[in-house]
This record gives structure tokens, sequence and C-alpha cells, in this order.
């Protein structure tokens, strides 16, 4: 609970695991975790880039590790967490950024629907079991504070890629989120949830422009009212602020960060 604005939005002391935090939106998310002050653990499954995104931080003179891992497995979700509390002693804050995208047209006549159970199994499960475990581990504390990435996909048809499956693990992310900030407040831990729109990742801007995936990149700008698409640092402001104390009495909040674009769907 804070008194004054002196130090609300400072992470210093905080120890914060984002999974998928060594690319794309979530090293923007690891950026600016670091840069308010908090040590950083990443897990993810590529440790290049994990190790690259690391070396980025270390001038700002936290403590950063890379945790290999894959969210969609539980042992992993459960190995990662425990290794990251003996290392840092806690887990104060979980950002649930792992995720894909993988179009899904559920009219094609195939037996190959992976493009369905791959997108759950990321977006959804693997949320699912790194709530569960850091929540176990932020029960033990009596604090926590878990963000969960979702997207405006879960509260409208995002068009003209057909991405039923996206669309329907993101809505179930966001009533994840409600759920468990309602279940969990009694163990001080707070649960709130991000909607990015189309942001500067390799998933927008190195969409192709040709063939079936034409116009596509342009369509999302246009209808985008600030004209421009997201940054990654802007995602990882507002989950600075979600973790920072200064949201102390913000949970089951789902804060989009699009630019606008559902305004007008």
């Amino acid at each position: 609970m804070i008194e004054s604005m002196r130090d609300a939005f400072s992470l210093k002391g905080r120890t914060v695991l984002i999974t998928g935090g060594n690319q794309g939106i979530g090293r923007g998310i690891s950026r600016a975790m670091a840069e308010s002050g908090a040590d950083v653990a990443i897990m993810c499954r590529k440790k290049e880039s994990a190790e690259e995104t690391i070396r980025e931080l270390t001038p700002i003179g936290g403590t950063y590790r890379f945790y290999g891992g894959d969210v969609t497995k539980q042992e992993d979700a459960r190995r990662v967490v425990e290794q990251v509390a003996n290392d840092y002693g806690k887990v104060d804050v979980l950002v649930n950024n792992a995720g894909i995208a993988t179009p899904f047209d559920p009219m094609e006549d195939t037996e190959d629907l992976s493009g369905w159970y791959r997108v759950l199994d990321v977006d959804l499960n693997g949320t699912f079991l790194m709530c569960h475990y850091a929540g176990l581990q932020m029960k033990k504390q009596k604090y926590g504070r878990i963000i969960n990435i979702t997207s405006n996909s879960s509260r409208i048809v995002n068009i003209p890629q057909k991405s039923c499956s996206y669309n329907a693990a993101k809505a179930a992310g966001d009533r994840l989120t409600k759920c468990l900030a309602y279940e969990w407040a009694q163990y001080g831990i707070r649960v709130n949830a991000i909607a990015p729109g189309y942001t500067e990742t390799n998933l927008v801007t190195g969409v192709p422009d040709e063939g079936e995936t034409k116009g596509w990149t342009e369509y999302w700008l246009s209808c985008t009212p600030t004209g421009r698409f997201g940054k990654p640092i802007e995602i990882g402001a507002a989950a600075v602020f979600l973790a920072s104390e200064a949201a102390e009495q913000i949970t089951g909040a789902v804060l989009t960060v699009d630019g606008g674009y559902m305004l007008a769907r």
C-alpha cells in the first residue's frame, strides 16, 4: 500500500520470472522490469537468444538468469519455478508471456488439427501451469503478482487472418485471470492481464507482403487510430505498473494496450 508516489513504480529487490522473455514483447518486458530495478529470470527454449537478451540487460546492474524449459510441460513448469525460488530466494512476479499465433482454418478438410491443439496448449495450458506452480510458491510467501499477456483478440475477431484457436485461447486467458484474481486474493496474490494489439515484433512486421498475407500489415495499421503499431517496451511499461506498488488495489483487470484498435470493432 502506497502513501506517496515516491518509488511507487520501483521494483527494486523484486524477482520477476518472465516466460518467453528472450524475444519480441517478452524482451521488451524483460528490459522494462530490469530498468525498474527488478532481478529478471527468463524462461524459454532458446538459450542463445536468452543469453543475448541477458547481455543487453547486464549493464543495467541487476541479476539476470536463463532457465531452459517448455511451458507446456508440467515438469518444466514446476522445475523452473522451484529453481528460480532457490536461486533468488523468492518469486515475486510471474509474467506469462510465452505464446504462439498459428493461423488455423477449421473449414479445411484435414485430419491435422495441430493448429488448434498446439495454440491452446501453449497459450492457455502453459499459462495455467505457470500460474499453478508460481501460485503455490507465492502462497508460501504470502505475496505475489501474476501478469498474463493475452491479446485484444480475446474480445474481437481479428481479421483478415483465420485464428479461432488463438482467439479462443486468449479469451480463456482473460477469464482465467479473473478467476484466479478472485480466488487467490486471500493469499496476497494479485492477478491481472495485459491485452496487446499489433506490436512491432516479427509476428507482425515480419509478415510477408505477398501471397495469402499480402496487405495484412497495411490493413492492421490502417485500423489503428494512433497510426502506428505498439512497441514491446510499451507492453513492458504496462507490466511494470501492474507489478508495482502503484497498482496494489488492482486485481482481475485486463489492460488493453492496442492503440485504440478495438474502439471501432
